[in-house]
């Protein structure tokens, strides 16, 4: 017999053992009912009793944990489904314009593929972890600029501030990517001169705060959060729900700002 074969035996067991002291109790009942004692009966009626609530405890026990792990596995279902939304509309536009470059500017061109490489890389086998080091997160956020830097033809003033009192702590990934994305996607991308992303990220043992400014082009400015925002909120719902605070506003200066607080 197989050790598989021997753990399923005892487990059939377990689950038999509730009906079983059921069974016993009902036959002692019965014969007693004839042959025992009186005052025996109300002890074996009693040990019923027991034996029944045991097995409804253990009823209810077991679907209680198969909620649970069906709830798990919606929840784990709907971040993979979310995390597979982050990047294609900027892994798009590069891969779009090293096709231009290629024959432009080959030594540009091939620093493009290796920052995109290592970006995508990063997307396809960490973005798919439950958790990753902040470091991590911070190198992906520096080579995505990098590539916005090498990708446009206007200069654009983008400062990131990192103050991080232990780069180990844990995150989830491709939470702070979102927030960039937005700023360059509707704010870079539409104005011709004088753009500007200014990032800050302050993280402590218990508190990560992000926050991230950008101007952006009026005229366009659309009110309803894009399909990343969105993307956004309900992965912080699903895995930091009531740890985390989110602020989004823009001003009539046409400044965006997003402000991230994470308990963790």
């Amino acid at each position: 017999m197989t050790l598989r074969q021997k753990l399923l035996n005892k487990q059939f067991l377990k689950r038999l053992v509730p009906y079983f002291f059921i069974v016993i109790t009902l036959i002692i009942v019965v014969f007693n009912d004839f042959f025992g004692k009186e005052e025996d009966y109300h002890i074996y009626i009693l040990l019923f009793f027991i034996s029944m609530m045991v097995w409804m405890i253990r009823w209810l026990v077991i679907q209680i944990k198969y909620i649970l792990r069906l709830k798990k596995d919606k929840t784990q279902a709907e971040l993979m489904h979310l995390k597979s939304q982050v990047n294609p509309h900027f892994f798009f536009n590069t891969l779009n314009n090293l096709y231009g470059l290629v024959e432009l500017n080959p030594a540009k061109a091939q620093q493009l593929i290796l920052k995109l490489s290592d970006m995508m890389r990063y997307s396809i086998y960490e973005g798919q972890k439950d958790w990753v080091s902040l470091a991590d997160e911070i190198t992906y956020l520096e080579n995505y600029m990098d590539l916005h830097k090498m990708r446009y033809h206007k200069t654009i003033d983008i400062r990131f501030e990192v103050d991080v009192e232990d780069p180990t702590i844990k995150i989830m990934p491709l939470l702070l990517i979102i927030m960039v994305e937005n700023a360059f996607k509707h704010g870079v991308e539409r104005l011709r001169k004088g753009a500007f992303v200014y990032i800050r990220l302050n993280a402590t043992l218990k508190h990560i705060d992000f926050e991230i400014e950008n101007n952006f082009d009026a005229d366009e400015q659309i009110d309803n959060p894009g399909i990343g925002l969105n993307n956004l909120k309900k992965r912080l719902e699903l895995v930091y729900f009531k740890k985390h605070e989110l602020e989004i506003s823009s001003t009539s200066a046409a400044i965006y700002k997003i402000s991230l607080k994470l308990t963790l």
